[in-house]
């Protein structure tokens, strides 16, 4: 079968022919439908987790998948084939599975879901980001009438942190680059500021000269990060994707630190794909691409500021 792999940590992304697998007694067999495609992938892909967990090459990459139920094991006893499923796939020996492929293996009782009545690709772009996003607004316990400060609101995170805060009647400021107001607020932002030109401090101080409660930040660095925290009020909370929160600093003035490391369940999937059945969040998808084409949406990954998701369509 066809799929997109690397031959060497930090090896340039190319179309591979490798072995189609096989399930074992506990797996399911998927063709892939869609796949989406995240910064974790070519992270992965540079070696971000060799001291951690075994690897095998060719490393076929991605995570996230969306698509049918071809086989299964004997004892797969939680879908049938002919199933619409979506989920991740991450396990030891890393690149031995992967979502950039025709098909791939997953453990029944591991993270997946059910995709019936979703659009692949939508179901593909849920795992990661829109997890993470719900992960973030449950960790920081963000409740309605909140003001949140959330900065990188134009990626894949961040546009599903706007839409879940703000159907819990947040108020989010979106902090962008490019993205205007009119974007973000189809989303459910209340106000956006456009970051091009530096961090953008001292105008949300004069807008909000009380603070914000909480301030969601999946960009800045420790510099960046420290200088919006000042923002938040007592009793407020900082969360970081980036792993940049001090929580020493950030007691000494009333505000809880979360450096935030995301921990998916099947539950959560169901979760999620409960709220897109219902229409309370919606998939911005940017592009959707055949798998020849995704070393360039790999490229295009590592340069940032993505505006919603992209996916491969194998």
């Amino acid at each position: 079968m066809r799929a997109v792999a690397v031959n060497e940590f930090g090896g340039d992304p190319k179309v591979v022919d490798v072995a189609k697998p096989t399930p074992g007694r506990d797996e399911l067999l998927v063709e892939v439908a869609a796949a989406a495609v995240n910064p974790f992938d070519w992270k992965v892909a540079d070696g971000m987790l060799a001291t951690s967990m075994e690897h095998t090459f060719p490393l076929v990459l991605g995570m996230d998948f969306a698509g049918t139920v071809v086989d299964r094991g004997a004892d797969a006893a939680q879908f049938s084939v002919g199933d619409r499923v979506f989920g991740s796939v991450l396990r030891a020996p890393v690149g031995a599975v992967g979502a950039y492929a025709e098909f791939l293996t997953v453990p029944a009782a591991g993270l997946v879901a059910s995709a019936a009545g979703l659009d692949p690709a939508q179901a593909a772009a849920l795992p990661t980001a829109a997890g993470t996003a719900l992960g973030l607004l449950e960790a920081g316990g963000i409740r309605a009438d909140q003001t949140i400060l959330l900065v990188g609101a134009a990626g894949g995170v961040g546009t599903f942190v706007t839409q879940l805060a703000a159907a819990r009647d947040a108020r989010v400021l979106a902090v962008t680059r490019g993205v205007g107001a009119a974007g973000m607020g189809a989303l459910g932002a209340a106000k956006t500021y456009d970051a091009t030109g530096g961090i953008v401090v001292d105008r949300v101080r004069s807008d909000y000269p009380d603070g914000v409660d909480a301030l969601v930040d999946l960009v800045s660095d420790a510099t960046d990060f420290a200088a919006y925290a000042r923002l938040i009020r007592d009793g407020g909370v900082a969360l970081s994707t980036q792993f940049v929160a001090d929580p020493q600093e950030l007691a000494g003035r009333g505000v809880e630190a979360i450096n935030h490391n995301q921990r998916s369940t099947a539950e959560l999937y169901d979760r999620l794909a409960d709220e897109l059945r219902a229409h309370r969040i919606t998939v911005p998808i940017e592009a959707r691409l055949p798998l020849t084409d995704a070393a360039g949406a790999i490229a295009r990954s590592r340069l940032g500021g993505a505006r919603g998701k992209t996916v491969i369509l194998p």
